[in-house]
C-alpha cells in the first residue's frame, strides 16, 4: 500500500472501537457510543468477501508522496467515482459499497465530499450486512440532520427496527445514537423503549436500545416520553446478562436525576445487584472480571445510581452497608496483580464507594473508615491517587462524624504542601487544610498556609490569601493574633490582598475596643520598614487616623512622628491611597492640634492645591478650609470616630465564592464545611453587647442592622402564600421525599445540605445568638440550563407567625446553569413554638414548571444558650422543677449505635452545655441551658440515661414551661 494512503489516525478515531473480550467493551466512556453489534467486530477492516481486502478497497494508485500529489490523486478518484454513479450502467451492491467506502475514507482524510449520499441511502435497503453497514457508517459521519434525505433514512431505519433481525436492528440503533438529532428523537423516541422492554428482544439489541435511548434523552429530553416502560426498565437491573444491566444502569441513572420518584424502586434492585457482585467469587463473573476485579464498570455505575437518592429504608440500608464495608475491606487486601489495570479498576470502585458514603453522610463508622482509607493514599507514589484522596477528604471534613478523623492527617497534608511537586495536588492540600480547620488547630494551619504563600504558584495566591483571611477572622480567640496575621499576609503577598481583606481588618478593629490600641501600635511599627506594600499604607493610614491617639503618649510614636511616617509614603502611593492619607491628615488635625500647622502647610502646597487629579485637589482644598474656619467643636463633630460597622455577610467569603467560580458551588460547599460549634470547637455565640461595641458574632450576623423588608406578600389567613400567577395547578407542592429525615438531621447542626435532586441543591449556613438568628440559604443550579422565574417563599401557619418572626431578602429570579444564589433570612424567636416553616421553591427549567417544598430546620433548640452548672446547683435546680407539668420523660429504643462520643456531640449540638461529673452514674449524660425568646427566658435541664444491654434510652427534660419540655423532648429523642 502506498505510504500516502495508510489509514490515518483521524480515520481510526471516527471508527467504533473493537468490543472487549469480556463484554465490557460494549460501552464507550459514559456508555453512550455503541461498538458491539451482535458480536460482530466493527473496524476499518470490514467484513467483506475474501477477495476484497483493505488494500484492494483503498489502493487508489501510486502517488501520495506529497500533499499536492495526494490532492491530485484524490480529485482523479473522485471524478472516477462520480462518473460511475452517473453512468448508464447500474452498479451492483458490491461496487456501490466499494465506492461509498472510498468516499467515506476520503472524507476522514479531511477532504470535502458533496455527492454519494443517495447511494449510501440506497445501501440501507440491501439485505447484505456489509453493504448495510457501510451505508449506516456513511450516514452517521456525513449526513447532516437537516438533509433532505432524512425522511428516506428514517424509513430505512424503521424497516430495520421492524425486521426483528438483531444484526440489522443493532446497525439502525447505532445510527440513531450516532446522529442523535432532534429529528431522530421525534421519529424513534417512542419506538425504542418498546424494543428495550420487549420480552423477545435479544440481549445485544437491549444493550444498544438502552444506550441509544440514553443518547436521545441527553440531546432531547422533552421528546422521550415517560410511560409504562419506565417501571419495566428498572427491572432490567435483574437481568441475567450483565451487559444489559450495565447499559440499563447508565440509562436509569440519567433518568432518575430528573424523575427520581419514577425510578425510586431502582434503589433496592441496585443494592441487590451490587451485593451479588461484591460477594461473588471471581469465577462467578468470569466474563466480566477485569484483572481480578468483578464487573468494575457495573459496580461504579450502580454506586453512582445510588447517589441520586437519600439513604434507603433500614432493611435495604443494612444490606447496602454490608456491601460498602466489604468493598472497604477488599481495598485493604494485598493486590492480586501488579498490573496498573488491576489497581485502576479496584480504586475506581473504592472512590465511588467513598463518594456514596459521603453523599449519605449517615453512617459514622463508614465515614471514619473511608477517611482512614483515604489517609493511606496521601503518601502513595501515584500522583492521581494523592490528588483524589485530598479532594475526597475535603468533602469528608464537612461531616460532623468524620471531621475529627480527617484532622488526624494534618501533618501529612502539611508535608504534602511543602514537598509535593504537582501544583494541582498542592492546591488540593490547601483546600483540605481550609476544610479541616477549627479552633483547635487554626493557628497552626494559618501559619503553614502563610509559610507556603511565600513560594506558592501565582495562580492560586489570591485564593490562599482569602482563605487565610477567613480562617484568621473566623477562629480568632485573641484578636491581636488576627491583626498580626493580616499584616503578615499583606507583607508576604500584598499584591494579592484584595480590598475586601483590608476592609475587613479595619471593620474588625473598629468594632472591637480591646484591639484598637494594639492595632495602632502594630501598624505603626510595620510602617517603619523601608519598603511597605501599598495595602499596608492604607490599613496604617486608616487605623492611625482613628486610633493614633492611643499610642501618642509614647515619645517614639508621637503625633508628629506618626504624621511624618505616613507622609514619607505619600508620594509612592496611587491616587486612591493618597486620598485616604489626606483624610487621615485631617483626622490628625482633630486628634492632635499640635500638628495642625504642619498638616496645613502640606495641604496648601502646590502639589496638593494644584494637583492634576480632581479628587486629590478637591480634598486638599476642602480639608484646608475646614481646618481653618471650623471651631474645635465642629471639627470634633465632623471628624468624630467612625461608628461600628453593621455586617450582613463576610465580604471576604463572598470574594472567595466569586474566585472559585459558579460551577464549583462554593456556597454550598461552604455550608457543608461549616460544622456545629459543639462538634468542632468553632466560635461560640457571644453574649449580647452594647450597640456601640457589638460582639464579633453580632458583627458577622449583622443582627444589629435594621431588618430588611420581607420578600413577597404577607401570609394569608389560611397560613399559605398562594401565588395567583402560578403556572402550576397547585401553588405549593407537598414536602419533597426525605424532607422529614433531612429536617431531623439539622436539629443538632446548623449547616449542611438540606435538599438535593438532579436539578437543585439547597444548602444552609446559620448562626443563632440568644433569641436572634440569621440563616443563609444557598440555591445551586446543578444543570447547564438557566432557572427562570426562580421564586423561593417562606410559608408559616398563623400560630407560627405569632411566635416566630422571619424576614427575607429577595433573590435574583434567574439562576444561571452551574451557578448558585444566596438568600438571607433574619430570624427572631418571639415565643416558644412547635411547628417549622416551609420553604417553597418554584421555577421554570427547560420550559417545565418545577415546584419543591422542604421543611426549614428552625427549631426551638436553636435558641438555646448553654449554661455551666456545678453538681450541687444542678440538683438543687432539678428539685425546684419537680412539678408534674414541668417534667417530660420518654423511654425509647435506640435507632443508632450507642456511641458515647457521638451522643456527647449531639447533646452539645442540640444547644445545651454538657455537664461532666455531675450525675452519680458516669454513663448518664446531663445538660443545662436557657431558651431565649423575645418575651421570656426558660431554663432547661436534661438527663439522658442509656441502657446498653437493652439498647434503650430514658430521656428526662425539666423546664419551667410544659410546652417547651414537650417540644425539646420530641426533638432530642429523634436523634438517638
Amino acid at each position: 500500500m502506498p505510504a500516502g494512503w495508510r489509514p490515518s489516525t483521524r480515520m481510526r478515531q471516527h471508527w467504533p472501537a473493537r468490543s472487549g473480550p469480556r463484554g465490557e467493551g460494549s460501552l464507550h466512556g459514559d456508555g453512550c457510543a455503541v461498538s458491539v453489534i451482535g458480536g460482530t467486530r466493527t473496524s476499518l477492516v470490514f467484513s467483506v468477501s475474501p477477495r476484497t481486502t483493505l488494500q484492494s478497497q483503498f489502493l487508489l494508485g501510486e502517488g501520495g508522496k506529497s500533499k499536492e500529489a495526494e490532492i491530485k490523486r484524490i480529485n482523479k478518484e473522485l471524478a472516477n467515482i462520480r462518473s460511475k454513479f452517473k453512468g448508464d450502467k447500474a452498479l451492483d451492491g458490491y461496487s456501490k459499497k466499494k465506492y461509498v467506502c472510498k468516499l467515506l475514507f476520503i472524507f476522514l482524510l479531511g477532504h470535502d465530499i458533496d455527492f454519494g449520499h443517495m447511494e449510501a441511502v440506497n445501501l440501507l435497503s440491501s439485505n447484505r450486512y456489509t453493504e448495510k453497514q457501510i451505508g449506516y457508517l456513511f450516514i452517521s459521519v456525513l449526513v447532516n440532520s437537516n438533509s433532505e434525505l432524512i425522511r428516506l433514512i428514517n424509513n430505512a431505519i424503521k424497516n430495520d427496527l421492524a425486521s426483528r433481525n438483531p444484526t440489522f436492528m443493532g446497525l439502525a440503533l447505532h445510527c440513531i445514537a450516532n446522529v442523535g438529532s432532534r429529528e431522530m428523537a421525534e421519529a424513534f423516541a417512542g419506538e425504542i423503549p418498546k424494543i428495550l422492554v420487549a420480552g423477545d428482544t435479544m440481549d445485544s439489541v437491549k444493550q444498544s436500545a438502552a444506550l441509544c435511548l440514553l443518547r436521545l434523552y441527553r440531546t432531547s429530553p422533552d421528546l422521550v416520553p415517560m410511560g409504562d416502560w419506565t417501571s419495566r426498565v428498572v427491572h432490567l437491573l435483574n437481568d441475567q446478562h450483565l451487559g444489559v444491566v450495565t447499559a440499563a444502569t447508565s440509562l436509569i441513572t440519567t433518568l432518575a436525576q430528573k424523575n427520581p420518584e419514577e425510578f425510586k424502586t431502582s434503589v433496592s434492585l441496585a443494592v441487590s445487584r451490587l451485593s451479588r457482585i461484591v460477594t461473588s467469587a471471581s469465577t462467578d463473573l468470569q466474563d466480566y472480571t477485569y484483572y481480578f476485579v468483578p464487573a468494575p464498570w457495573l459496580s461504579v455505575k450502580l454506586l453512582r445510581l445510588l447517589q441520586c437518592y437519600p439513604p434507603p429504608d433500614p432493611a435495604v440500608r443494612g444490606r447496602l452497608t454490608e456491601c460498602l464495608e466489604t468493598i472497604l475491606n477488599k481495598a485493604q487486601e494485598p493486590p492480586k496483580s501488579k498490573k496498573v489495570q488491576h489497581s485502576n479498576a479496584k480504586n475506581a470502585v473504592l472512590f465511588e464507594t467513598i463518594s456514596l458514603i459521603i453523599h449519605h453522610d449517615s453512617e459514622p463508622n463508614l465515614l471514619v473508615r473511608a477517611c482512614n482509607q483515604l489517609g493511606q493514599f496521601l503518601q502513595h507514589r501515584e500522583t492521581n491517587l494523592r490528588y483524589l484522596a485530598l479532594e475526597s477528604m475535603c468533602t469528608l471534613a464537612s461531616s460532623e462524624f468524620s471531621h475529627e478523623a480527617v484532622k488526624t492527617h494534618i501533618e501529612t497534608v502539611i508535608n504534602a504542601l511543602k514537598t509535593e511537586r504537582d501544583v494541582s495536588v498542592r492546591q488540593r492540600a490547601v483546600d483540605l487544610l481550609y476544610a479541616m480547620c477549627d479552633r483547635s488547630n487554626a493557628q497552626q494551619i494559618v501559619a503553614e498556609m502563610l509559610s507556603y504563600l511565600e513560594t506558592a504558584d501565582y495562580s492560586i495566591r489570591e485564593e490562599i490569601v482569602l482563605k487565610v483571611a477567613i480562617l484568621a477572622e473566623k477562629y480568632a480567640v485573641d484578636y491581636t493574633w488576627y491583626v498580626d496575621t493580616i499584616l503578615n499576609l499583606i507583607r508576604i503577598a500584598g499584591d494579592y490582598v484584595s480590598e475586601e481583606v483590608w476592609y475587613r481588618v479595619i471593620q474588625i478593629v473598629i468594632n472591637r475596643d480591646d484591639v484598637q490600641g494594639y492595632a495602632a501600635k502594630t501598624v505603626f511599627e510595620a510602617l517603619q520598614a523601608p519598603a511597605c506594600h501599598e495595602n499596608l499604607v492604607k490599613v496604617g493610614g486608616y487605623i492611625l487616623g482613628e486610633f493614633g491617639n492611643l499610642i501618642a503618649g509614647d515619645p517614639r510614636s508621637s503625633p508628629l512622628i506618626q504624621f511624618h511616617l505616613l507622609h514619607s509614603k505619600f508620594h509612592l502611593c496611587s491616587v486612591p491611597t493618597r486620598a485616604l492619607l489626606l483624610s487621615t491628615y485631617i483626622k490628625f488635625v482633630n486628634l492632635f492640634p499640635e500638628v495642625k500647622t504642619t498638616i496645613q502647610d502640606v495641604l496648601r502646597s502646590d502639589s496638593q492645591l494644584k494637583n492634576a487629579d480632581v479628587e486629590l485637589q478637591q480634598r486638599a482644598v476642602e480639608y484646608l478650609r475646614l481646618s481653618t474656619v471650623a471651631s474645635t467643636d465642629i471639627l470634633a463633630t465632623v471628624l468624630e470616630e467612625m461608628p461600628p460597622f453593621p455586617e450582613r455577610q463576610s465580604s471576604i467569603l463572598a470574594k472567595l465564592k466569586k474566585k472559585k467560580g459558579p460551577d464549583t458551588a462554593t456556597g454550598l460547599e461552604e455550608a457543608k464545611r461549616e460544622r456545629s460549634a459543639a462538634v468542632n470547637g468553632g466560635p461560640e455565640p457571644a453574649p449580647a453587647s452594647a450597640a456601640s461595641t457589638p460582639s464579633p458574632s453580632a458583627d458577622l450576623l449583622g443582627l444589629g442592622a435594621a431588618p430588611p423588608a420581607p420578600a413577597g406578600p404577607p401570609p394569608s389567613s389560611g397560613g399559605l402564600l398562594v401565588d395567583v400567577f402560578s403556572d402550576s395547578p397547585s401553588a405549593v407542592a407537598p414536602l419533597a421525599p426525605g424532607s422529614e429525615d433531612n429536617f431531623a438531621r439539622f436539629v443538632c447542626k446548623n449547616n449542611g445540605v438540606l435538599f438535593e435532586n438532579q436539578l437543585l441543591q439547597i444548602g444552609l449556613k446559620s448562626e443563632f445568638r440568644q433569641n436572634l438568628g440569621r440563616m443563609f440559604i444557598f440555591y445551586g443550579n446543578k444543570t447547564s440550563t438557566q432557572f427562570l422565574t426562580f421564586t423561593p417563599t417562606l410559608i408559616c401557619s398563623d400560630d407560627l407567625q405569632m411566635n416566630l418572626s422571619l424576614q427575607t431578602k429577595p433573590v435574583d429570579p434567574t439562576v444561571d446553569g452551574g451557578a448558585q444564589v444566596q438568600q438571607v433570612v433574619n430570624i427572631e424567636c418571639v415565643s416558644d413554638f412547635t411547628e417549622a416553616p416551609i420553604l417553597n421553591i418554584q421555577f421554570r427549567y427547560g420550559g417545565t414548571f418545577q415546584n419543591v417544598s422542604v421543611k426549614l430546620p428552625i427549631t426551638l433548640n436553636k435558641f438555646f444558650q448553654p449554661t455551666e452548672m456545678a453538681s450541687q446547683d444542678f440538683f438543687q435546680r432539678w428539685k425546684q422543677l419537680s412539678n408534674p407539668q414541668q417534667e417530660v420523660q420518654n423511654i425509647f429504643k435506640a435507632k443508632h449505635p450507642m456511641d458515647t462520643e457521638i451522643t456527647k456531640a449531639k447533646i452539645i449540638g442540640f444547644g445545651s452545655a454538657l455537664l461532666e461529673e455531675v450525675d452519680p452514674n458516669p454513663a448518664n449524660f446531663v445538660g443545662a441551658g436557657i431558651i431565649h425568646t423575645k418575651t421570656t427566658q426558660i431554663g432547661c435541664l436534661l438527663r439522658l440515661e442509656p441502657n446498653l444491654q437493652a439498647q434503650m434510652y430514658r430521656l428526662t427534660l425539666r423546664t419551667s414551661k410544659e410546652t417547651v419540655s414537650q417540644r425539646l423532648c420530641e426533638l432530642l429523642s429523634e436523634q438517638f
